[in-house]
């Protein structure tokens, strides 16, 4: 055993607040000491909740019409740009196979058709990247940022309810052990 482990409780078989343990993996295959492999653990039961849980705060958020309005803000960007670069793209490569005598053709000196297509592909996965990002910080940063505190906030609401709920399980266990004590004096 490892010095200062013993005290959290970390490095025992099954202990759910050891960062390794993995119930999932747990007895596949592993021996138990006695050559037969070992069992699964069973999952702990939940504690009741008394107050809500973090994935009840962040499916709060998901069904506002906040974070609504932000996936929507986010998908009339993103699913026209998707379509019209793959189409772009798709185009470019089709051009290059179906039509080598267009993409051949001269330009200017040695550049060809097939040269200026190629570097208009990289010059639009840039201007995308730049309208991307342009996008996100005026139109969806500032309301998801909002949420984000929103989020933050409720989980610091929920451990300061559960901080005052412990000092007063605290507090109680102290008043009856000192009743316990004076009743045995």
């Amino acid at each position: 055993m490892v010095p200062g482990r013993a005290e959290t409780g970390r490095g025992r078989s099954g202990d759910l607040r050891d960062p390794w343990y993995d119930a999932l993996a747990s007895g596949w295959g592993e021996l138990d000491g006695t050559g037969a492999p070992a069992a699964v653990v069973p999952a702990r039961a939940a504690p009741p909740q008394q107050s809500v849980s973090p994935a009840d705060i962040y499916l709060e958020v998901q069904r506002s019409d906040a974070f609504q309005e932000v996936r929507r803000r986010y998908r009339r960007f993103v699913v026209p740009a998707t379509i019209g670069f793959f189409t772009w793209y798709v185009a470019y490569v089709v051009a290059a196979t179906a039509a080598p005598d267009l993409m051949a053709r001269p330009v200017s000196g040695a550049v060809n058709v097939a040269m200026l297509a190629g570097l208009g592909q990289f010059l639009t996965t840039f201007l995308l990247t730049w309208a991307y990002a342009r996008h996100a910080r005026v139109r969806r940063d500032r309301a998801a940022l909002d949420l984000r505190w929103a989020v933050f906030e409720q989980k610091r609401e929920q451990e300061r309810e559960h901080e005052q709920r412990q000092r007063d399980a605290a507090r109680e266990q102290g008043a009856a052990a000192e009743r316990e004590q004076g009743a045995e004096r």
